[in-house]
């Protein structure tokens, strides 16, 4: 694969899962309490899971910031990695210690599988880079 090919896989990968922060977060703001409760939730009133919600939307801003310009994003791939890897960690803890709840499970798994796609594909984009910069190959 060519070096623009690793850095579309890198900008796609980032894409989507702006996309799923953008869907999830405003499925958290709007989804009534009854809905929220049928996957196995308990909530008295919303505002956590609207708090959940919002932060979701302005985490997509940086998945979108890091896609668009992933060359000089090094920072917002480093905080989109930093934020899935450390939500899959609460999430497991969560599920295992406090209640296991099968969306939580779910949730910490889809979490972790986007942190290491967002990494491979980063590490991938970066090293063929380094090659291409060192090779002379554009």
């Amino acid at each position: 694969m060519k070096k623009e090919g690793y850095r579309k896989t890198l900008q796609w990968v980032l894409f989507l899962i702006a996309v799923h922060s953008i869907c999830f977060g405003l499925v958290l703001i709007i989804m009534p309490i009854e809905i929220i409760e049928f996957f196995g939730f308990r909530l008295y009133e919303k505002f956590f899971a609207i708090q959940g919600g919002v932060f979701h939307l302005i985490i997509s801003v940086a998945y979108l910031m890091a896609a668009k310009k992933p060359e000089q994003s090094v920072n917002l791939i480093i905080l989109s990695c930093f934020a899935k890897f450390s939500a899959a960690v609460f999430l497991f803890l969560y599920f295992f210690i406090e209640s296991q709840i099968i969306m939580v499970l779910l949730s910490a798994i889809g979490d972790l599988l986007m942190g290491l796609a967002i990494c491979y594909s980063y590490i991938l984009f970066m090293k063929f880079q380094y090659l291409s910069e060192k090779s002379g190959i554009p």
